[in-house]
């Protein structure tokens, strides 16, 4: 039996014998592979003789009140199996801690193409980059406008501004996370708390991490098969994974794994510029523009860089599923000097 405790590992008798009986059409025996990549919760391939599947489960060991939310994650993507929302199909919860040491849960394996890289440079076409980002900003207006009393997702945010609750939960869970002193961070959310703005009464579903390697691409074509790693989403401001995406888009190749285009010509790759990006989203979501655009960006580049301390925290506690989770670290302090430009 492998050690219920461990990130990398899994008892793969036990776990077919228990999928066996919650599964439909489950039939072990069953080699669990552990995927590379990732911050979070460390998430493994089931192969079987007939099928494949995927394992998502809690890192084990103490986490954050909130932190790890399985159970959400698969709330929200069972709710959007028959939406417009493309998201791997969800078989089973497993709350019972003591089987494999965490939470759980199990769902299919999607066929498709991750890319870490926002300029594409697998892909040869100008024109196949600027369909899958057009593709991406079609999903993303798909996911805002989705209805949420209709797929049973209405309990799934708190009421109230969102932003006043994203600060103050991604603050408390900065400073309990630090490992160290960082002014640009104490700067930036002092700016933040400052200048949020007044809640203007829009409300979706948003995902909390949309970004290229959070989605799964058809193996030939610019379509979005899944959209992965649910773990932030909740009921909250759509801008906020908006700005998020084009956050991302910024951070130049350095800052992270998912390399980013800061810097980098876009025209000539085929990629929309952040106004072009913007201005499509608004046009599917029948808006004219977003004001405060500069507060949501900064927003951004701070709760990434609360993500980021939270990793670094787990990595010195030594409960990261990622063994390069400590040099994640490193990138907090740019992102906040990446912020406070914003402000000026």
């Amino acid at each position: 039996m492998t050690d219920k405790g461990s990130v990398d590992q899994l008892d793969e008798q036990l776990l077919a014998d228990y999928l066996t009986q919650h599964v439909a059409g489950f039939e072990g025996p069953v080699t669990a592979t552990k995927f590379a990549g990732g911050q979070s919760n460390p998430t493994f391939k089931l192969m079987t003789a007939n099928q494949s599947y995927v394992l998502r489960r809690q890192p084990p060991g103490k986490l954050l009140k909130s932190a790890h939310a399985v159970d959400r994650e698969y709330k929200v993507l069972a709710a959007l199996e028959h939406s417009t929302v493309p998201v791997a199909k969800v078989y089973h919860l497993c709350e019972d801690t003591s089987l494999i040491g965490s939470m759980f849960y199990i769902m299919e394996y999607v066929e498709g193409r991750v890319f870490w890289d926002s300029a594409l440079p697998e892909i040869a076409s100008n024109t196949i980059r600027s369909q899958m980002y057009q593709e991406m900003v079609e999903v993303l207006a798909a996911l805002h406008s989705v209805d949420i009393e209709k797929v049973g997702l209405s309990d799934y945010g708190k009421p109230g501004n969102y932003y006043e609750r994203q600060f103050s939960r991604w603050s408390k869970q900065y400073k309990l996370s630090e490992t160290q002193d960082i002014p640009e961070m104490d700067q930036l959310i002092a700016w933040l708390e400052k200048h949020l703005p007044e809640d203007d009464g829009k409300v979706s579903l948003v995902h909390g991490d949309y970004r290229m390697d959070n989605l799964m691409f058809h193996p030939t074509e610019p379509k979005i098969l899944a959209v992965l790693d649910w773990e932030l989403s909740t009921l909250g401001h759509p801008y906020a994974d908006l700005a998020y995406q084009c956050m991302q888009l910024r951070l130049p190749e350095n800052v992270g794994k998912a390399t980013g285009l800061g810097g980098i010509e876009r025209v000539p790759l085929g990629i929309p510029e952040e106004q072009e990006y913007v201005d499509a989203y608004c046009k599917l979501v029948g808006i004219e523009k977003i004001d405060n655009w500069n507060f949501y960006l900064a927003f951004s580049f701070f709760r990434l860089g609360a993500i980021a301390q939270g990793v670094a925290k787990r990595a010195e506690d030594g409960n990261a599923s990622n063994k390069e989770a400590q040099a994640v670290g490193a990138i907090v302090k740019p992102l906040a000097q990446y912020a406070l430009k914003l402000t000026k």
